[in-house]
């Protein structure tokens, strides 16, 4: 998968919650985890990250929304139930993104919200929990991003395998001479 990804999650205050978030980012391959206003208890990784994540990925703890410090070039994604979010499925995901998801019982804080570059929902009756929201996304992320055969219109697997991504040669500007050769 090209690019790369970012989860976190604001003012996050269930260990559970923070833990299961944590392990699916590991598993899909986020490069790092973050963290915005959450209880003091979860600065750390709580039993549920069973992959114990911080050993693989860096995890960031931010005291608020102004302290925040993402990559040059990282679009924030809020992942948000409001009149103007974008359905996740129809949604363009940046090939540099960090995905920040709201509380357990509350929603991202307006200052959130303002800092976002895009606002995102998962098109559900109800709200769901906080970490299978997180995987629900990476996983759409995945499917977008990923070199995977298209999806087949039928039920089954596809009919046309994904074509295998071919590296071309070395490309030389004029007159440049390659050391070794």
């Amino acid at each position: 998968m090209r690019g790369y990804f970012a989860v976190g999650a604001e003012g996050l205050s269930k260990r559970m919650n923070l833990g299961t978030l944590m392990r699916s980012a590991h598993a899909f391959g986020a490069n790092f985890f973050f963290t915005v206003d959450a209880d003091q208890k979860l600065r750390k990784a709580p039993p549920s990250d069973t992959s114990k994540s911080p050993g693989h990925l860096p995890v960031f703890n931010w005291d608020s929304v102004e302290t925040m410090d993402l990559p040059k070039g990282c679009q924030l994604v809020g992942i948000e139930l409001t009149d103007d979010s974008i359905d996740l499925p129809s949604f363009g995901h940046p090939l540099q993104a960090a995905y920040v998801l709201g509380p357990e019982r509350g929603s991202l804080s307006p200052q959130m919200l303002e800092r976002c570059d895009h606002v995102v929902k998962i098109p559900t009756k109800f709200c769901i929990n906080v970490a299978m929201a997180g995987a629900i996304v990476m996983y759409d992320r995945h499917r977008a991003l990923g070199r995977y055969a298209e999806r087949s219109l039928t039920a089954g697997a596809p009919k046309i395998e994904r074509t295998k991504h071919i590296s071309g040669g070395p490309v030389m500007r004029k007159g440049r001479k390659v050391p070794g050769t």
